[in-house]
């Protein structure tokens, strides 16, 4: 893999910004925010790696009910709440904090989420599912926010290589609820993406990681005014 080291000239105006990663199993999520957290560090941008479900003390330990266990644990409502408890405490204890503190928060997943797995996936009323998002975390939204898609097969063909890997308890919890629910469920991302321009880009993920990595950079950087000077 390419090495990242660029010399970057940034200004101590820039304004601490929230990015998420999206996207359906398999799609490199982690290891994105992990190559942008590196790039972005590296231009001296103070930044925080986080991830939902969990990402704070009381949100891991929601984590585990949630992708852990049978694919029927939960009722779709049920599941619904259980996110959006372990996302306030995320909030309130991570999130915000590190904002206010002038960090840079990139999160493995968020509201978007729960919008596209139980929302469009599960059928639970998105319209519900939005006032819930408002309850918990008002008007705040990431800054912008990176779905990374490829088709729901070959997504679920890594996630299942990767869970085989693990010796500890499997999180594969979502993997096992068949391809008809990860076809909404990337449905669910595309229409979240169409309906918010501004917030949304999409990234194909059925290419090599570093022509990945430097989409998202490169995305990242012109957005927030990021400048690389050689």
């Amino acid at each position: 893999m390419k090495e990242l080291n660029p010399k970057v000239v940034t200004t101590s105006t820039l304004k601490a910004r929230f990015i998420s990663f999206e996207g359906g199993e398999g799609g490199g999520k982690t290891t994105q925010i992990k190559l942008l957290t590196h790039a972005l560090n590296a231009a001296g941008i103070d930044t925080l790696q986080t991830r939902e479900p969990g990402g704070s003390p009381g949100a891991e330990s929601i984590r585990s009910l949630l992708v852990q266990g049978e694919p029927d644990r939960w009722d779709p409502l049920t599941e619904t709440l259980l996110h959006f408890a372990a996302r306030r405490d995320h909030l309130t204890q991570v999130i915000l904090p590190a904002l206010k503190k002038g960090q840079w928060v990139l999160t493995d997943r968020f509201a978007d989420s729960t919008m596209a797995y139980q929302g469009y996936g599960h059928g639970v009323n998105k319209k519900a599912i939005h006032s819930l998002y408002q309850f918990v975390a008002g008007s705040r939204q990431p800054d912008m926010t990176i779905i990374l898609d490829l088709p729901p097969k070959d997504g679920l063909s890594r996630s299942k290589e990767r869970e085989e890997k693990k010796i500890t308890q499997k999180e594969d919890r979502y993997e096992r609820m068949g391809v008809d629910f990860h076809e909404r469920l990337r449905d669910g991302f595309l229409d979240i993406a169409r309906k918010n321009r501004k917030r949304c880009i999409v990234i194909d993920t059925t290419r090599g990681i570093d022509d990945i990595e430097q989409d998202i950079r490169r995305l990242v950087f012109e957005k927030f005014g990021i400048y690389e000077h050689e």
